[in-house]
């Protein structure tokens, strides 16, 4: 472990046991990680004084030069200062938001007659923005709705009473097909406009309930005093209400303003969802991706998402459903994790989204790294072998000797399914000596896997080696050395009885002998043989030509490669004249290989 200078231990030994905020500092003086904790001196003390498994972090903690806190009053001031401080530092080793999306609002104009309108820039005018909007189609469905209960005007006319009495202004096209009332040439007054507006506001708050008893209510107060028209229009405009909302996802009338959160937690990256319930109807629904750059809890995950998410759509819900209580409570709200009932099944429609979300990333990335992926046959794979993840890229290893003699190793590349024989490796095994095939097993996995990290390359998401327990113990202790065994799948197969051997599980894999996934693991297998063997072979060749020709005085390893590239084999060389020797390896030669031949 890194010997740490005096000023850590010093800042170490002043730590208080009180809530607060600490900062990690590089030599250079640049903060490059912002921490919170309810006890500063035993948080920031674990960093130093255990081996930390997680790589990222054990770069952290070297990289770190001096310490900075901050002892705030109870954790609620803690988490409000680390927020704060992260987004004005934007340490290295914090965990990062993917989500560089700019989601649109929907803005209200400060103005006379104001207009309203998409937009994906905030600016500070006055005027009202509604958002930010996660959903294109529900974002479409609501100003389409709008639209139709709530003509209003879309000209960039600036209005002002005076020049509406001079009748400054003319209408135009929309008017004349429904799309505005016509408030440039007094035809709709300010006031109803303005009731108007305020209606639109209800519902981009969610409020739907108040609307449509507003709605009813006209139709009602029309109907007895027999303004039929009228009254048919409001019932046009309370099926167009119904229409959008048998779009939208109403949970229960019974529930009121509720923000819902769950998260799915993995090594490097956590899927976020996250759902605004209002008057108990889903009005917002966000996903996000977290990247982990050090060992985080799962606690600081959840907090994190669910800090940034209710700043970023304005949520003052006073009640959040949680898959768990995270360490640190928030203040003036109310963390529940639901067992029964409507708040249970929010929180597993909330859980669904983020198991579909993490999906849609992983496919999207799949298919970016490898092109089209044959969802269906990887996911029998996935689903026969139990892997954490869909087996895009797959690689298969096979070792070839003969009594320890010529050994070599082959590995196969197969990417959707399917062989990519330009990513073929051979091995020659330089490190063991006689026939250990686990041995020679564990060297050229190490070698694959530590080059591919070295060279920031893509590891298949499973490993299939030939043979049995041993060789899988072999190849399992390399990518635990390596770090990898979070990231990588390991399997082998045995040929006697087609055995499949996973890791830490005693028993065997026995697949059904017509599947098409174990129909797949044996191509595998037996295309690393092949491709083995005939490296084995050309090398034993090779070698047996070398052994003979090497034993001829004045014949060097030049010489040999020369006469080997022109004539391909001994047979050859014996064979060939006299003249076409010298014009290969000069007189002298050719007569002392002649001489030796004879």
């Amino acid at each position: 472990m890194k010997q740490f200078n005096e000023n850590i231990n010093i800042s170490i030994q002043n730590l208080t046991s009180k809530p607060g905020v600490y900062k990690f500092i590089d030599k250079t003086g640049k903060i490059i990680y912002i921490g919170k904790a309810k006890n500063l001196k035993k948080r920031v003390s674990s960093y130093f004084t255990k081996e930390h498994e997680d790589t990222k972090t054990r770069f952290l903690v070297n990289k770190i030069e001096s310490i900075e806190f901050t002892s705030v009053n109870n954790e609620s001031d803690a988490l409000l200062l680390e927020n704060n401080l992260i987004k004005e530092y934007k340490p290295r080793y914090n965990i990062l938001l993917r989500d560089d999306k700019t989601y649109p609002w929907i803005c209200i104009t400060n103005e006379m007659f104001p207009k309203l309108f998409k937009t994906r820039n905030r600016i500070n005018n006055g005027s009202h923005y509604f958002g930010p909007y996660s959903s294109g189609l529900f974002l479409k469905n609501l100003l389409e709705l709008i639209k139709q209960l709530f003509p209003l005007r879309n000209c960039h006319y600036t209005f002002s009473e005076e020049n509406i009495l001079k009748n400054k202004y003319k209408v135009c096209l929309e008017y004349h097909i429904g799309n505005c009332k016509a408030p440039c040439v007094g035809i709709q007054n300010e006031e109803n406009y303005d009731e108007n507006i305020a209606q639109i506001i209800k519902i981009l708050k969610g409020d739907y309930h108040s609307i449509k008893n507003s709605l009813i209510n006209k139709m009602h107060d029309f109907s007895k005093s027999l303004q039929f028209e009228d009254a048919q229009n409001i019932k046009s405009k309370l099926q167009i209400f119904d229409n959008f909302q048998s779009k939208s996802v109403v949970v229960s009338s019974s529930l009121t303003n509720i923000d819902v959160f769950s998260v799915i937690n993995e090594k490097e990256i956590s899927y976020v969802n996250y759902l605004m319930i209002v008057n108990g109807s889903v009005i917002q629904a966000h996903n996000m991706s977290l990247k982990k750059n050090v060992e985080e809890s799962d606690s600081d995950v959840l907090l994190l998402a669910i800090q940034n998410s209710r700043e970023l759509f304005g949520s003052v819900s006073k009640e959040i459903i949680v898959p768990f209580k995270p360490e640190f409570t928030l203040p003036d709200v109310k963390l529940e994790i639901p067992q029964r009932g409507d708040k249970k099944r929010l929180l597993e429609l909330s859980e669904k989204n983020a198991k579909l979300y993490r999906h849609d990333v992983i496919m999207h990335q799949m298919k970016a790294d490898y092109g089209k992926v044959n969802v269906r046959l990887l996911e029998s794979v996935q689903s026969s072998l139990r892997l954490p993840s869909l087996p895009v890229h797959m690689e298969c290893f096979d070792n070839s000797n003969i009594q320890g003699e010529f050994p070599v190793a082959s590995c196969v590349v197969f990417l959707n399914g399917k062989p990519s024989k330009k990513e073929y490796r051979h091995f020659n095994i330089k490190t063991v000596t006689g026939p250990d095939d686990f041995a020679s097993m564990a060297e050229v996995i190490e070698r694959r896997y530590k080059r591919l990290l070295e060279e920031n390359k893509h590891l298949p998401q499973l490993i299939i080696v030939d043979g049995g327990k041993g060789q899988l113990s072999a190849a399992y202790e390399i990518l635990t050395k390596l770090g990898l065994t979070d990231r990588i799948s390991l399997i082998s197969i045995a040929k006697r009885l087609e055995e499949i051997f996973i890791p830490n599980d005693p028993l065997p894999l026995y697949l059904d002998k017509r599947s098409e996934v174990l129909k797949l693991i044996q191509r595998m297998r037996d295309e690393a043989h092949r491709f083995g063997i005939t490296f084995h072979r050309n090398k034993r060749s090779k070698d047996f030509l070398q052994s003979e020709l090497i034993n001829i005085p004045g014949i060097g390893d030049k010489t040999i490669e020369q006469l080997l590239t022109h004539f391909k084999s001994i047979e050859n060389i014996k064979a060939a004249p006299q003249a076409e020797l010298e014009t290969i390896i000069g007189k002298i030669k050719a007569q002392v290989l002649i001489k030796y031949f004879q």
